[in-house]
């Protein structure tokens, strides 16, 4: 797993609330035995029509956000059924953060175990951010995961709190197996005295 440290990226604001897997990857896709090539139908109802063309009105179809890595999004990402492809589909897109007021619950500990930081804010610090990138003309915007700190072009400094677990996780790059192998030594010696 690609450790997270710092990232300087373009956001996109995604104003929708109750964003569901469903939504952000359709069944119908997760038909492949790797992780490869699910960004190309991340958000697939959104961004194309039934005819396979582009829907010039989504954000992410758009020339300033088509390599977005952050997404500020409304209440409620990622809710709905339990499917692990919707954070490997952001990821296999470049998204690395998403920023917003809630997470599905499920969601949220698949993103955590894929390397993809959820940075919770209250809904009027989300509403301003995606204003204030429009103002901004698309500027990219920094997010620091050591000092907890988003840095908007504006100069504007934001805190944010995460676990303490899930950030020494993203930091380090460590997965569920990367983790457990930490502790090889003591797993060894626990098979030898048995």
């Amino acid at each position: 797993m690609e450790k997270f440290v710092r990232l300087s990226a373009v956001a996109a604001p995604l104003p929708l609330a109750n964003v569901d897997t469903d939504m952000i990857i359709p069944a119908r896709y997760m038909k492949g035995l790797t992780r490869s090539g699910l960004g190309g139908h991340l958000f697939r109802e959104l961004r194309f029509a039934a005819d396979g063309g582009e829907l010039g009105d989504f954000v992410l179809n758009q020339p300033a956000f088509r390599h977005a890595q952050i997404l500020i999004a409304d209440r409620n990402f990622g809710c709905g059924s339990s499917r692990e492809h919707a954070v490997w589909a952001l990821a296999d897109f470049g998204i690395r953060c998403v920023i917003a007021p809630s997470f599905g619950d499920i969601f949220a500990g698949n993103a955590r175990k894929n390397g993809l930081l959820l940075i919770r804010l209250p809904d009027a610090i989300c509403t301003r951010l995606r204003d204030d990138i429009m103002l901004a003309q698309h500027a990219p915007i920094g997010i620091d995961l050591e000092t907890q700190q988003i840095d908007l072009a504006s100069g504007k400094m934001i805190g944010f709190a995460i676990d303490p677990g899930d950030r020494r996780i993203l930091m380090e790059g460590l997965d569920d197996i990367a983790r457990t192998l930490r502790h090889a030594d003591a797993i060894a010696r626990f098979e030898a005295a048995i």
